[in-house]
């Protein structure tokens, strides 16, 4: 029964998403070999989400968020599609995200 003052408004709270800790998605998606490698890029504070910079691998991510952190020599700009339930083949990894910066292999016909 609810208290004093509460009102029952007939809805229902929005239905949770679903996250992932940064660090386990990173290895998932196979942007890096371990999770150890994932965890010192984000502790890094090299990583942003949404645009946000972030030091925890930790973090809970998810559908529709927007990962930038380094990789190599590249700056990866990248949205999550999925989390994943595991690490897969690389076509399955594939799958869990959208690259935003992709670049096309063909030279630009302008040049």
């Amino acid at each position: 029964m609810a208290g004093p003052g509460a009102r029952d408004t007939g809805r229902s709270a929005p239905p949770q998403r679903e996250v992932i800790r940064l660090d386990k998605w990173l290895w998932q998606a196979r942007f890096f070999k371990t999770r150890a490698l994932a965890a010192d890029v984000a502790e890094s504070g090299h990583l942003r989400i949404n645009g946000q910079p972030t030091k925890k691998p930790g973090a809970g991510v998810g559908a529709g968020d927007v990962l930038t952190f380094p990789q190599g020599s590249r700056i990866r700009v990248v949205r999550i599609l999925g989390i994943g339930l595991r690490r897969g083949p690389a076509t399955e990894a594939q799958a869990l995200y959208l690259d935003l910066d992709a670049r096309d292999e063909a030279p630009d016909p302008l040049e």
